[in-house]
């Protein structure tokens, strides 16, 4: 049993951002802050990726641990109404792995950073996650990349 009403429950659900969490704001400024320019929302791309980089080929989605049910310390199953929670979370977690096929087939890279991976971490752990994050990405980047055009895979002609 829940130990708050159902109405209170509601309305703290519905402040849970969908976008521009501290998370994905800190992953923002940090592919920045490191000269990586990109493209939010991924619209026209399967999932819509949070970030993408056309010049890198590359899409990266920032995922929170509980809904996307990361096997880390910071995703547990609630312990009321866990038949919906479970097939919710199965739901989401096949979801993912569809969008991530989908974009892999089409020829794009795809990274994935976890909540877990920069929150309550020290400055330079989230630092390093970061880093290594445009590593990743700037290893992905060669002469046969270079000339893909974003524009043509989101409007689905497949030409260059």
């Amino acid at each position: 049993m829940d130990v708050i009403s159902p109405e209170q429950r509601s309305a703290l659900m519905s402040r849970i951002k969908g976008k521009d969490t501290k998370i994905e704001l800190e992953v923002r400024r940090g592919l920045h802050a490191l000269g990586f320019r990109y493209r939010l929302g991924g619209a026209g791309l399967p999932g819509r990726p949070d970030i993408v980089l056309p010049k890198y080929r590359t899409v990266v989605f920032i995922h929170g641990c509980f809904w996307h049910r990361h096997d880390c310390h910071l995703f547990r199953l609630p312990k009321t109404r866990t038949e919906f929670w479970k097939a919710k979370m199965d739901s989401n977690h096949e979801r993912d792995t569809r969008n991530e096929a989908a974009l892999r087939a089409v020829g794009w890279q795809v990274d994935t950073i976890w909540e877990c991976q920069l929150r309550d971490k020290c400055v330079e752990d989230r630092a390093a996650t970061l880093t290594n994050l445009g590593n990743r990405i700037r290893s992905t980047l060669s002469t046969s990349t270079l000339a893909t055009d974003y524009s043509a895979t989101t409007r689905g002609s497949g030409t260059s």
